[in-house]
């Protein structure tokens, strides 16, 4: 077979935007370091163990807030940020109030819930003096306070505050710092989302646009048995029925390789009514990787791929294989036809999104596959006209999955 091996080009414009905001954060994240150990840097902390435990706690502190800025994630990431200020006190709040207050004089609650719209309204960091913030607590330390705006998609979203015996120019530009680090976490998160949901309609469009092809030939294939073998007719209606419940179902990103094998053999059992004798279909799967967590509806597109062009346009017998190895940390899934091959460089289009004709199915499994793991993750096409086509593409056996 003259092998070319193809790929899309290194980020798509989702990515690349992720890329961007990565970058965003990296650096929001060093500024903050930076403008922290100044502050710091006056209580004799050496150098290199501020940096260690400012890093730390931001990096800590992003964790809560990489599903947006709830209160139960303000709080979490207050308990984070209040030590790295080292401030008496942290809030944060939103146009619906007092997310979390961490730390002493919580009686100064009720007092930064008045003063929010001040600083949602306005844009601007507000200094407070003693004027403002003392109490009537004889026990209460509490002689400053600076609001910072956080600012995400060009509003401000959100209010930080510092609670302190006394404030300076370095404060005010850490608590502003620490603001625009808040800012990055939750513009993160809404590209999460986002890319979150540009996957799933990546997958409701590769359902719409196969199943009309397939429903169409499927319900052809059962009726040519109605009368001649009306015992296979119910049983193919039944995998029929089992196909199209699994394919429509709501389900997470990601799904066991086990089901979606059980799928495609259902898939098959289907495309064999059709073809008869003319499709050989050889499965060999490691039991081991049968656990491991693969993008719904990922193969059975490249399955009926190779189906099209592997058996329908063949003029004997077509030859599928379907393999599914463990290669260390990742699954490397193979599906291989030796049909009538394409040309690789159309191939290569369809990939890049330039052109959706009858490989469409494969590009939206490539897609997919990028936004759910990383452009590394893609499919691997080898084709030539008149030899065939192997796809294969990897997992990691291990990922984050969002349901789970």
């Amino acid at each position: 077979m003259d092998v070319t091996v193809l790929a899309r080009p290194e980020f798509g414009t989702g990515a690349g935007t992720f890329v961007l905001a990565l970058i965003a954060a990296v650096a929001a994240v060093l500024t903050l370091v930076a403008v922290v150990l100044r502050l710091r840097g006056r209580i004799a902390s050496p150098e290199s163990t501020a940096t260690y435990r400012t890093l730390h706690a931001a990096s800590t502190a992003a964790l809560h807030l990489r599903n947006g800025l709830t209160p139960e994630a303000a709080s979490r990431a207050a308990r984070d940020l209040r030590p790295l200020l080292g401030v008496d006190a942290v809030a944060i709040g939103d146009a619906g109030g007092v997310l979390a207050w961490e730390g002493r004089s919580e009686h100064h609650r009720r007092d930064f819930a008045a003063q929010l719209g001040t600083v949602l309204t306005g844009g601007r960091t507000v200094r407070l003096d003693e004027r403002v913030v003392a109490c009537e607590d004889p026990d209460c330390l509490m002689r400053a306070a600076i609001l910072a705006p956080v600012v995400s998609d060009n509003r401000v979203v959100a209010v930080l505050a510092s609670y302190h015996q006394g404030s300076s120019s370095d404060l005010v530009r850490a608590t502003e710092a620490v603001a625009v680090w808040i800012a990055t976490q939750i513009d993160i998160a809404e590209l999460g989302r986002e890319r979150g949901r540009a996957v799933e309609a990546e997958l409701r469009a590769l359902r719409a646009q196969i199943s009309p092809h397939f429903v169409y030939n499927s319900l052809a294939a059962i009726a040519s048995f109605v009368r001649t073998d009306p015992a296979r007719a119910r049983e193919l209606l039944l995998d029929f029925a089992d196909f199209t419940r699994y394919t429509f179902r709501r389900t997470g990103p990601l799904t066991p390789l086990s089901d979606e094998l059980v799928n495609i053999e259902r898939y098959l059992v289907l495309e064999e009514a059709r073809f008869g004798d003319r499709m050989q279909v050889t499965l060999r799967v490691a039991p081991e990787v049968l656990g491991v967590r693969v993008p719904s509806f990922a193969i059975q597109p490249l399955v009926e791929n190779a189906v099209q062009h592997g058996i329908e346009a063949a003029t004997g017998v077509g030859l599928i294989r379907i393999e599914a190895h463990d290669v260390g940390t990742e699954v490397e899934i193979v599906i291989e036809d030796d049909g009538a091959g394409a040309d690789p460089e159309r191939i290569r289009t369809v990939l890049a999104g330039d052109e959706a004709g009858d490989h469409v199915g494969m590009a939206n499994v490539d897609a997919r596959l990028r936004q759910t793991f990383g452009d590394e993750y893609g499919l691997t096409v080898e084709t030539a006209l008149g030899a065939g086509t192997r796809v294969s593409f990897r997992v990691p056996k291990f990922h984050p999955d969002p349901d789970h």
